[in-house]
C-alpha cells in the first residue's frame, strides 16, 4: 500500500510539530477549543477506522495472516440477559443537548412521539445467523427490500462478509485471523440489507434510532453489549434532526453534508475507543456496507396491555444484575434493588431505630445548616433530590427556600416515589412537586417544563457510600450534566467512627436491617421466579477497613 511507512511518519512527525506549536500560544477562543476537542475525536474514530481497514486488507490474502494473538478490546463480552424489554413509548426526548462534547449531528434535542415497543436485551448471535442461512435467507426474494436482493445477487452473497464455509463448517476472518465462527458470539459484518431481511425473516423489525436512544437512556443495566460489542443498525435514514446547524467554518461539512442515501447505526463496537461512544452518538453508513463492526438487536410492535413475555426496563435490569452479580465468586448485589414496596418500608423503620444515628445526625445538621445551604438557591429554584426515598429530609430544605420553584424527587421505588410525592404535594400545596421514577446511576434529562431558576441537586444518607469509586464519579459528572451549569449540590456523607458503633447500625438488635437484607431474595423469588430459601440464609454487617466502608452479607 502506499504512502510509505516512512512517508506516514514524517508526516505525523509534521502534524504533532504544528499542534504543539499551537498549543504553546494558550487559551483560545470556544470554537477553536471546540475544534480541537472534533479534530481528538476524528482522530478516535480514525483509530477504528484503521482495525477495519487491516481487516480489509488481510482478508485479501490467501494466506489468512493474523494482527494479534488476542483481539483488542477494552471489555469483556457481556452475559446475555434473555427476552425483550419493554416500553410504553410515548413523547421522549432525544439528543445531545448537556455538557461535554459531541457531534453537531447529535443535536440538538428534541421531542419524538414512540408507540408501545419492545427492544432485545441481547444481540443477534453467530448461531442465530446460521439458522437464517439454513433456511435459505439469503435466497428467498421476500425476505429482502428490492435493492437489498438486487445487490445479494450482484455481489454472490451468501453469508455475513469474511464468512466462508468449508466442509460444512464456517469459518471467520477476524483481526486474530481465520478461526471457527462462534455460535453464542453476536453476528458482525453485516449490511442494513442483511440486518433488515433477517428482522423480517425473525418477524421482527430493526428499532428506529430513536426507540435504541430512549431503550438504551432510560433503562441501560436491562441490556447487553448496548455498547463495546458491535454498532447496531436502526431503520432510521441519516438526516438532520429539527433545528440542526452544522458546525460554523471549515468543520460545516464535517457531518452535514453526507445526511443522504445512508442509514444510522447506534451503540459503538468493541475497537471504539474507550469513552469515544455515547447513547445519543450517530454513525452511519451506506446500506450496502459491511466492512464495519456491524451487527443489530431486533425490535418489535407491542400494544399497550403489558406482553406477559418481555420484561418491563426495571425487572429486567434487576434480572441481568442478578444473573452477573451471583456468577461472581465474591457474589454481590446492586444496593438499588433493596428498595422494593417492602424494602423502602423496612428502610424508613430503620431510620427510627435507636442504633442507626445517620438520619438522626444528618437531619439535625440540616436543621442546624438551613438559611445557609439555601441562601444561594434563588427565586423559582428546581431541588432535585437523588434517592428521594421518603423525602423526610427535603421538608427542611423546603421550609427554608420559601420561593422555590418546584421539587424534583427521583427514586427506583414507584410506591415510595408516589406516597411521598402525595404528601408533601398536600404539605406543601404551592409548590410544583414532579417526581421521576428513575435509576440515580442512569440520569435522564430533566423535564422540559420546569421553572427556569437554578438548579440544585441533593444527595443526602450517605448514599454514595453505596457506589463503588468510579461508579460515583460517574454519577457525580452526570449529575453535574443534568443539573447545568451553575447549579449546587448538597452531599451527606458519614464519616468513619468506633466500627462498633458502625456495626450496631446496621446490625440492630430488633432484626429489622436483616429483613431488609433478605428482603432483596424475597424480592428475587417474587419478581424474577427464583427459589432462594430465605430462612437458610443469616444476615451479616461488616466493616471493610481497607475500603472504609460498611458492608452488609447474607450467608448462606
Amino acid at each position: 500500500t502506499r504512502p510509505s511507512v516512512d512517508e506516514v511518519l514524517a508526516y505525523r512527525r509534521e502534524i504533532d510539530r504544528r499542534m504543539i506549536a499551537w498549543m504553546a500560544q494558550g487559551e483560545t477562543s470556544g470554537h477553536q477549543r471546540y475544534l480541537f476537542e472534533l479534530g481528538l475525536h476524528h482522530d478516535q474514530q480514525h483509530q477504528e477506522l484503521f482495525l477495519m481497514d487491516v481487516l480489509n486488507l488481510m482478508s485479501r490474502s490467501p494466506l489468512d495472516p493474523a494482527a494479534y494473538e488476542i483481539e483488542p478490546r477494552a471489555e469483556t463480552l457481556q452475559i446475555r440477559c434473555g427476552g425483550t424489554v419493554a416500553f410504553d413509548g410515548g413523547l421522549v426526548t432525544i439528543g445531545h443537548d448537556q455538557a461535554g462534547f459531541a457531534f453537531d449531528n447529535e443535536g440538538p434535542a428534541h421531542r419524538v412521539w414512540l408507540e408501545p415497543f419492545a427492544l432485545a436485551a441481547d444481540l443477534v448471535t453467530n448461531g442465530d445467523w446460521i439458522a437464517f442461512i439454513q433456511d435459505g435467507g439469503y435466497s428467498r426474494s421476500d425476505l429482502w427490500l428490492s435493492d437489498g436482493w438486487a445487490t445479494v445477487k450482484a455481489e454472490g452473497w451468501i453469508a455475513p462478509l469474511y464468512w466462508r464455509c468449508e466442509d460444512g463448517d464456517w469459518t471467520v476472518m477476524g483481526l486474530t485471523g481465520r478461526t471457527p465462527v462462534d455460535p453464542a458470539a453476536p453476528v458482525r459484518h453485516i449490511s442494513f440489507y442483511e440486518a433488515d431481511a433477517y428482522a423480517r425473516w425473525a418477524g421482527k423489525r430493526l428499532p428506529s434510532e430513536a426507540e435504541w436512544e430512549h431503550a438504551a437512556a432510560s433503562s441501560p443495566d436491562a441490556f447487553s453489549n448496548l455498547a463495546g460489542e458491535v454498532w447496531q443498525w436502526t431503520s432510521s435514514a441519516y438526516a438532520p434532526y429539527p433545528g440542526f446547524q452544522p458546525t460554523p467554518g471549515t468543520a460545516a461539512e464535517y457531518n452535514g453534508k453526507f445526511m443522504a442515501n445512508q442509514m444510522v447505526l447506534r451503540g459503538g463496537s468493541f475497537a471504539t475507543p474507550p469513552g469515544h461512544d455515547r447513547v445519543t452518538y450517530r454513525n452511519f453508513f451506506y446500506p450496502q456496507q459491511r466492512w464495519a463492526f456491524m451487527g443489530l438487536r431486533l425490535a418489535e410492535d407491542r400494544t399497550v396491555a403489558r406482553d406477559a413475555a418481555a420484561d418491563d426496563a426495571q425487572t429486567a435490569a434487576f434480572r441481568k444484575d442478578m444473573i452477573e452479580g451471583l456468577s461472581r465468586a465474591q457474589k454481590a448485589v446492586p444496593p438499588k434493588w433493596f428498595y422494593d414496596a417492602d424494602g423502602s418500608r423496612l428502610f424508613e423503620d430503620i431510620t427510627v431505630l435507636p442504633e442507626y444515628y445517620p438520619t438522626r445526625q444528618e437531619m439535625a445538621l440540616l436543621r442546624d445548616r438551613a438559611a445557609e445551604l439555601t441562601a444561594d438557591f434563588g427565586p423559582d429554584a428546581v431541588l432535585v433530590e437523588f434517592g428521594s426515598g421518603a423525602s423526610e429530609k427535603t421538608r427542611i430544605l423546603l421550609d427554608a427556600a420559601t420561593d422555590l420553584g418546584a421539587y424534583v424527587p427521583l427514586d427506583i421505588s414507584e410506591s415510595a416515589l408516589m406516597d411521598a410525592a402525595i404528601r408533601v404535594r398536600a404539605d406543601y400545596p404551592t409548590l410544583r412537586v414532579q417526581p421521576v421514577l428513575g435509576d440515580f446511576e442512569h440520569l435522564a434529562p430533566l423535564p422540559d417544563d420546569l421553572p427556569s431558576g437554578r438548579r440544585i441537586g441533593f444527595f443526602p444518607g450517605s448514599t454514595i457510600g453505596n457506589l463503588q469509586p468510579d461508579e460515583a464519579e460517574a454519577f457525580l459528572a452526570a449529575a453535574r450534566r443534568m443539573l447545568g451549569e451553575g447549579a449546587l449540590f448538597i452531599l451527606g456523607v458519614d464519616l468513619v467512627k468506633d466500627p462498633a458503633i458502625l456495626v450496631a447500625a446496621y446490625d440492630d438488635s430488633q432484626g429489622v436491617t436483616a429483613a431488609f437484607n433478605r428482603n432483596v431474595l424475597i424480592r428475587a423469588n417474587h419478581e424474577l421466579d427464583a427459589d432462594f430459601d430465605v430462612d437458610a440464609f443469616v444476615h451479616r454487617a461488616v466493616w471493610n477497613p481497607d475500603a472504609s466502608r460498611m458492608e452488609m452479607h447474607l450467608q448462606a
